[in-house]
């Protein structure tokens, strides 16, 4: 049994060009190597370089997202991110434990609870775009990750002073600029210590400092007796049930709070800031949302963002059972990698896969196995359909009440950010004095 092919480079080598140059890295790889190929990358819970076998067809990603649980494991893999995630994250859990948190997390994600939160989402992205300069040129991306923080710290933490929502989004800010910095995966592939030196000190403390804050927000929050008649995401996880009958632990609360942070806050801030560098090379499609109040059409731009930059570009798997796919028989113990960015890319699928055409999802549904922004399985993100929907309710809001233009003819392109695949420059702007003659639809309640 022997692995599919791969680049022939030195593993640091491809590491490095992992890291510079992602999507070239993956598409050069896929047109040597085809729809299954191998690389040697750094992480996936073991000191030094492990070999991972990259997925990109249909069918194989069903195989793999349709395997049993018993035939798959993630835990061991995502041992690095266990400092800032938490060892009982939804992330790093395996089989019934996996399940359990995820049937906790998943009711406030649904139905008339998740849309409920379309006015905070709206308010908060008025306050950020009434701080953005006029008539110069600045970065979007920053913005909409206050906008996704804002949502965080409101809809999912309930924090509503003020001053709490500061002392917490600060410390969380701190963490999170750490984590997001291209060093962090090497530094988590290294012992934590060289010699005496604690070459991760500072990312502990950042984390330290977070976690007091958190936790003391989540004594208080037990103490609170109006608990019963609050309807953010941290008070409805406290009183939720599993079969047993038992809550989660304070340090579950936190893992999965960070979790939901995490997932939730970069991704759909690197979404927002894909989908205008798209819509300033595609004026037309701006006119038209500007234009007309369509939802279809606004829906399928997203879906068509989400296609062509979908934030995290693979996800993994450590097979536990021998796995026939791609026309390899894969070995207990192999690492295999769905592929989203290049599944997505895929012309027998999407005729012109790279080009930016939202009508394509105007006349028929995401296909089940080739559009996987939010994974797939029983391992698809929770918080998927809220995304979908802040994306929605940011967009509408800004395109209703402004209009912004491109700084710049040259497009973006990827670079690394923690685990998303981020616009390099972060889609720099304009923003005019021009009134928008889009009419804001009221938000769903």
């Amino acid at each position: 049994m022997t692995l599919p092919p791969g680049p022939r480079m030195p593993a640091p080598a491809q590491v490095i060009t992992w890291g510079m140059r992602p999507c070239a890295f993956l598409e050069g790889c896929q047109r040597r190597h085809g729809d299954a190929f191998t690389l040697r990358l750094l992480g996936f819970g073991q000191r030094g370089f492990s070999d991972v076998v990259f997925l990109t067809h249909p069918d194989t990603i069903k195989a793999v997202f349709t395997a049993g649980p018993d035939q798959l494991r993630v835990g061991e893999l995502r041992e690095p991110m266990a400092p800032m995630f938490g060892p009982t994250s939804i992330l790093l859990l395996d089989g019934a434990k996996h399940m359990r948190q995820r049937k906790l997390l998943l009711p406030p994600f649904h139905g008339a609870r998740m849309t409920a939160y379309g006015e905070l989402v709206a308010e908060a992205t008025e306050r950020e775009v009434a701080r953005w300069p006029r008539e110069r040129p600045f970065a979007l991306q920053p913005g909409f990750q206050a906008i996704t923080l804002e949502v965080i710290l409101a809809a999912v933490f309930g924090l509503d002073d003020p001053e709490r929502r500061g002392q917490v989004g600060g410390a969380i800010k701190g963490a999170l600029e750490m984590v997001a910095n291209p060093l962090s995966e090497l530094l988590m592939g290294l012992p934590g210590k060289i010699g005496p030196i604690n070459i991760r000190a500072p990312f502990e403390r950042a984390v330290a400092e977070m976690d007091a804050l958190l936790l003391a927000e989540i004594a208080r929050r037990r103490a609170d007796p109006t608990l019963a008649e609050r309807d953010d995401i941290l008070s409805l996880l406290l009183q939720a049930r599993d079969e047993d009958g038992s809550a989660m632990s304070d340090r579950e609360l936190r893992d999965e709070l960070v979790t939901l942070l995490l997932a939730g806050h970069e991704t759909t801030a690197t979404a927002l800031a894909w989908a205008f560098d798209e819509l300033f090379r595609h004026p037309a499609a701006l006119d038209r949302l500007h234009e007309e109040d369509n939802d279809e059409y606004l829906d399928a731009v997203i879906k068509e963002v989400l296609r062509l930059h979908p934030p995290i570009a693979f996800v993994d798997r450590k097979l536990t059972a021998d796995l026939e796919t791609a026309g390899h028989r894969l070995p207990a113990g192999t690492i295999v990698a769905p592929c989203i960015y290049l599944a997505h890319r895929r012309a027998d699928l999407y005729p012109e896969p790279d080009a930016f055409r939202p009508e394509r999802f105007l006349d028929r549904p995401p296909e089940t196995y080739g559009w996987l922004p939010f994974g797939g399985g029983v391992r698809r993100c929770v918080g998927g359909s809220f995304a979908m929907f802040e994306m929605k309710v940011v967009l509408e809001t800004i395109l209703s009440q402004t209009r912004l233009r491109a700084a710049s003819t040259r497009p973006e392109s990827a670079r690394r950010r923690a685990i998303v695949l981020a616009p390099r420059r972060g889609t720099r702007a304009v923003l005019s004095d021009e009134p928008s003659t889009r009419r804001l639809q009221p938000c769903p309640s």
